[in-house]
């Protein structure tokens, strides 16, 4: 079953991360996908803060580093794949297992990595439906 929701603007995008979060627990992975300035980064933004990350702000893309992880209730670690070459590869080296034991893993760009997602996992694919909307379908993948 596909969940689809539709925002505006950035501000709906992070609105909508933080209900998300609601979903979300221990153990989770999440696969985000969507073509470059889909919003990605916004909507972890929101899940983010949602899961308990106190500052919004701190939230930005680890395209150079690969993850940040944010202090909260819920540890969060935010992977960003944009700049890999080989995902899974990259991925493997990570050790996810061990993020998921103990917080919540957002990946963007994880089409670049889907082989070696751990099973079972969220996927939302992000499409841009003018300037600042956006459609968001979420689902879980077996």
């Amino acid at each position: 079953m596909t969940d689809t929701f539709q925002t505006d603007s950035p501000e709906q995008t992070v609105a909508l991360g933080r209900k998300l979060a609601g979903r979300f627990s221990v153990g989770d992975c999440v696969a985000l996908i969507g073509e470059l300035g889909a919003g990605k980064t916004v909507l972890v933004r929101g899940i983010a803060t949602g899961l308990g990350v106190a500052d919004e702000r701190e939230i930005a893309s680890p395209t150079y580093v690969l993850v940040h992880e944010y202090d909260s209730p819920t540890p969060v670690y935010h992977v960003d794949l944009y700049r890999s070459h080989a995902g899974a590869v990259e991925l493997a080296q990570l050790a996810i297992e061990e993020m998921l034991a103990d917080g919540v893993v957002l990946i963007e760009w994880a089409d670049r990595a889907e082989d070696a997602l751990p099973r079972p996992h969220w996927r939302i694919d992000i499409t841009a439906t003018g300037a600042t909307g956006r459609e968001f379908r979420l689902r879980r993948v077996s």
